[in-house]
Order: structure tokens, then sequence, then C-alpha cells
């Protein structure tokens, strides 16, 4: 009677990775092995900010889950210590923190994601870490609205101090 209660445990918490699976909008396999507790709790600290959850789970539980939302290829990366984070939001976020925080901590290691549903390999995480963040975006998508604005502004300005010459 306690063995099944503990499959069914189990299952349920299979069934709950797989859910963070399907339900995020981008999800990052890292090794930590290596950082300390000072350095992995900073980690923890600034994906927090940015409403991301990083949890780390056995990779026999994870990878029942990866096979059940059809990421299998994801198996092969689950291997030694692994962490996962989870972005439900924004799918910058994680990217750009866990990149950023291996740059200045070697023994952080980024094994593998997935974004949006497929699969990414770690050139394309890297490369959406370089991209700016949605704040980033929208200003730059601003700047570039407002351009013919101000060029016609000041073309306007133009004519109008050429007339008040001519007329002077």
């Amino acid at each position: 009677m306690a063995n099944s209660n503990i499959i069914e445990q189990k299952k349920q918490h299979v069934q709950e990775i797989a859910d963070k699976f399907r339900g995020s909008q981008s999800t990052l396999l890292v090794d930590y092995r290596g950082l300390d507790v000072a350095e992995v709790s900073e980690l923890r600290k600034q994906l927090r900010e940015a409403n991301v959850e990083f949890k780390v789970y056995k990779n026999s539980m994870t990878r029942r889950a990866v096979d059940a939302v059809d990421l299998s290829e994801l198996s092969d990366t689950l291997v030694g210590p692994t962490a996962v984070a989870f972005s439900n939001e924004d799918v910058v976020a994680p990217a750009k923190i866990l990149n950023n925080f291996a740059k200045d901590h070697d023994a952080l290691e980024i094994k593998g994601g997935v974004i949006e549903g497929e699969i990414a390999t770690i050139e394309q995480i890297k490369e959406l870490a370089d991209l700016p963040n949605y704040e980033g975006m929208v200003s730059m998508l601003l700047s570039v609205l407002q351009a013919p604005v101000r060029n016609f502004a000041y073309a306007a300005k133009a004519i109008a101090d050429q007339k008040e010459e001519e007329s002077a």
C-alpha cells in the first residue's frame, strides 16, 4: 500500500514538471556544479526578480516529464546535477540572466533548453540572450516610429526658416 502511494506521488511530480514545460515560454537546463552557496543564492535572486522559477529535480523525473511533452531530445542533457529555469512570461529573461551569470562564473554551464515549445541549441540560447528585453525592444520600435515625424518636423522648420529669411 505504501509503495503504490509513493509511485502515485512520483507520477504527480512528473506531471507537475511536464505541466511546467508545457506552460513556459522558455525553459533552460543548466549544470550548476562548482557554484558555492552564495553564488547559487545570487543566481536564484536574479532569476526570482525576473519571475523565473529555478528548481532542481531528479534527472529521472525530468526525463519522464520531457518524454511526456515530446521533448525527448533533452534526455541527453539530463546527466549530472541539472537545474531547470522556467519562465512563463518573458522568453528572453532566463537566457539573458543565465548567460550573463555564466560569463562571470565559469562553473555555470547552459546545457540546453526549450524556447516556445521548440528545442533550442546552445547557440540559439546565446543569440536569444543577446536580444534586448521587452522594454528595450519597445523603445527601439518607438524610436524607429518617431524618426519620420522628427524628420518631417525638421524639414518644416527649415522651410519656415527659409521663408522667414526671404521675407526679411
